[in-house]
């Protein structure tokens, strides 16, 4: 077995391997141990995850004195959850197959670090029937369900068969054995289109298609086998009536090894893109206590009807009329469970770690009650203008609001860190509660506008869009609501204003005043003229062009400095009075500027040649123009064929030498982020070269196919 590092504290220890065979281990002071009244205790515990939850649940670990054990990939060494943890190991490379999937080397770093537990968090491991079973036979506490539970929920088909016999309403659909493409058809036929394709396993929105005619049915099944398989290992499918305009309800419930469930009331997740929550927020919106209170009995039942235990959720469809139906059962922690700690006052990790360890649920059902109403707002690192195409890369620069009992910022990045093209581009849960759903709507919107990213695409204006749009005040969601409001939540970008233009360059030439006045200070010419940023030079005003891309469009600016410190800028046939200073608040830099009278305050961050202005009227971004010497941008790869629209995986590939296709046809299907992506032709034409075969890691604008157009004559 080859050396390994492993990350203690800080430290690193070469040879894991022979700590592995020798057997002998111990390490560092002991910190409280976390005894329960049950047979079993817990005071060193795996994280068997990464990113936002594995600092999640180490922080409630803390709280009870129970040491955390992180694992991480070489694409995580200098993560956030490691740093956190009392003790980190390295388990290989990047790719979570032989990583956060490696069941035996997080098995063998339990065993190492004599951790009684493992905390699979959700993803990777943590509805995996095998890991769960393999930590029971090495006498490990996997802090989730049997087992058998999560076999049972994890395959849909068995699990609408036993919600049907424990009394929970189901939709109709097609379960069976019979996965032929034919067969699979004919049942869509008999339900009635639209159907929903859903994988038997899993969930996340993986390998899951609506088909909406007969004509698309089969590419739709194609593509949901393909994800599945890659996802899950396993391309057994189901096929369900859809419900055209949803709403997406489900309900916390707990159980313990006395045979005591509980629920801790609904969460509304209807907003969604590509089949993935985006927000959420609890309790539902119109929900009545008498429609609440049949929920949560009801997820109590499926939950009982599986000796449940630990942490779980069952997910409902709910039509325009409140009827129900049981969609699947998460067998895990959910992303979005901080709404309920927040509307009940709970902490679910630390109930998973009581449980887990033997104790009963801390509260009885009549003890929990609903308190107020909590947002989640998903922050991703994507471009909801692309589809919401994924995307990786620096966190340049990344300020938050504050945290308080009332708003929790849920991350497991910090400013320099880099989202990785491995992993899921979630870059932190922003969680807010008020009194009533109005004020908590509020203050979502207001910590928005202080959650600010330089260095890649986020989400977070289109959120603002969206927690602002009058029908989700109103509180009317569903799962449609995205494509139904599409026109406005994606409004034409308005040019940016003269007063945003003004900022901008009052906060550039403030920057290079600061700079120059340090350079001034180290300068032992501290006469020159040139070390001046005054305005003046000698006793002649100076004036300045200076051109701004707003977009695609130059704006060209004149700026006279004047004498008292203000500044004149000719901007759009007008000229606009200037003047402000910069301030220092921690590490963030702030524009308070005066333009014509009319006082503002933004949040400055000037990088690469970008200013980016942020404030709670929203954001804007104004470039400096690069150089003609600098600017070698090719946009050949788009004018000739196909290009890699980011880094990932050619998983499937269509088309071949000579092949005539028509514009939207499919080339490839490519996996990255965590997702598929059909890169289809931009044009008609013919398939002059395929770049990548099946298998090839393709980086983001390789050029994947060329074409060539259709009436191109040879000679």
């Amino acid at each position: 077995m080859a050396a390994t590092l492993v990350l203690v504290r800080g430290r690193s220890y070469p040879g894991l391997s022979a700590l592995l065979q020798s057997r002998q281990w111990t390490w560092g002071r002991k910190l409280l141990r976390y005894t329960s009244t049950g047979k079993s205790k817990i005071d060193k515990v795996v994280i068997a995850n990464r990113g936002e939850i594995a600092c999640r649940v180490m922080r409630t670990a803390k709280k009870m004195g129970v040491q955390s054990v992180a694992v991480y990939s070489e694409a995580d060494r200098d993560s956030m959850h490691v740093s956190l943890a009392d003790e980190a190991y390295l388990i290989g490379p990047a790719a979570s197959q032989q990583s956060y999937l490696a069941m035996d080397k997080i098995l063998q770093v339990a065993k190492v670090s004599g951790a009684q537990a493992i905390h699979p968090g959700y993803g990777f491991l943590s509805e995996n029937t095998e890991f769960a079973e393999l930590c029971k036979k090495e006498g490990l506490i996997f802090i989730g369900p049997p087992s058998s539970a999560i076999r049972d929920m994890g395959i849909k088909s068995t699990s609408k068969a036993i919600m049907s016999a424990a009394g929970v309403p189901i939709i109709e659909g097609y379960h069976g054995e019979d996965q032929s493409d034919q067969h699979l058809k004919e049942q869509a036929g008999k339900i009635g289109y639209p159907v929903m394709i859903k994988a038997v396993r899993g969930g996340g929105g993986k390998g899951m298609r609506i088909a909406r005619s007969e004509e698309d049915f089969l590419e739709q099944l194609e593509s949901a086998r393909r994800e599945a398989k890659k996802s899950f290992n396993d391309d057994v499918m189901l096929i369900e009536k859809f419900v055209d305009n949803p709403r997406h309800v489900e309900v916390q419930v707990f159980g313990d090894q006395h045979g005591n469930a509980v629920y801790l009331f609904e969460r509304d997740c209807s907003v969604q893109r590509r089949h993935q929550k985006i927000i959420e927020e609890a309790p539902g919106p119109g929900i009545s206590p008498e429609v609440r209170r049949r929920l949560g009995e009801a997820a109590v039942r499926a939950a009982k009807a599986v000796n449940y235990v630990g942490a779980g959720t069952v997910e409902f469809i709910m039509d325009s009329e409140h009827n129900f139906y049981f969609m699947e059962m998460n067998t895990r922690l959910q992303v979005e469970h901080p709404v309920t700690e927040m509307i009940t006052g709970t902490d679910l990790v630390e109930w998973q770690l009581r449980v887990a360890a033997g104790e009963r649920i801390p509260i009885t059902q009549d003890e929990i009650s609903l308190q107020g109403h909590a947002f989640e707002a998903r922050i991703y690192a994507e471009d909801p203008d692309n589809d919401f195409m994924p995307g990786a890369g620096p966190l340049l620069h990344l300020s938050t609001p504050p945290a308080d009992l009332h708003t929790r910022i849920e991350t497991g990045v910090r400013q320099g860190d880099e989202v990785s093209i491995y992993y899921d581009p979630m870059i932190a849960k922003l969680v807010v509660w008020a009194e009533d759903r109005q004020a908590a709507l509020r203050k979502l919107k207001y910590c928005l506008h202080q959650y600010n990213i330089v260095g890649l695409s986020t989400n977070i204006d289109f959120l603002l869009s969206l927690s602002g749009h009058p029908s989700f005040e109103a509180g009317d969601v569903h799962t449609s609501f995205i494509p139904q409001h599409y026109n406005e939540l994606f409004p034409p970008k308005k040019e940016a204003t003269r007063e945003t233009l003004c900022q901008a360059a009052l906060g550039l030439i403030l920057k290079e005043k600061a700079l120059t006045e340090e350079f001034t200070l180290q300068s032992e010419d501290k006469f020159s003229p040139f070390t001046s940023s005054n305005g003046r030079r000698i006793n002649i005003l100076y004036i300045r062009n200076l051109t701004l891309l707003d977009g695609e469009n130059k704006v060209d600016m004149k700026i006279i400095y004047n004498h008292d410190g203000s500044y004149d800028m000719h901007v759009q046939d007008k000229v606009l009075r200037v003047s402000g200073d910069l301030l220092r608040e921690g590490d963030v830099t702030f524009l308070k500027c005066s333009v014509d009278g009319a006082i503002c305050k933004s949040k400055l961050v000037i990088l690469d040649g970008t200013i980016h202005l942020f404030s709670t009227e929203g954001s804007a971004q104004l470039a400096l123009p690069t150089p003609k010497y600098l600017s070698d941008v090719s946009t050949a790869g788009s004018q000739g064929g196909a290009v890699a629209p980011m880094t990932g995986t050619i998983e499937k590939v269509f088309v071949k030498v000579g092949d005539k296709v028509e514009a939207g046809d499919p080339l490839m299907v490519m996996i990255a982020m965590k997702m598929e992506h059909t890169i289809r032709a931009p044009k008609s034409g013919t398939i002059k070269k395929v770049h990548f075969k099946e298998g090839a890691q393709a980086s983001r604008h390789a050029q994947l196919v060329e074409l060539e157009d259709e009436d191109t004559d040879s000679e």
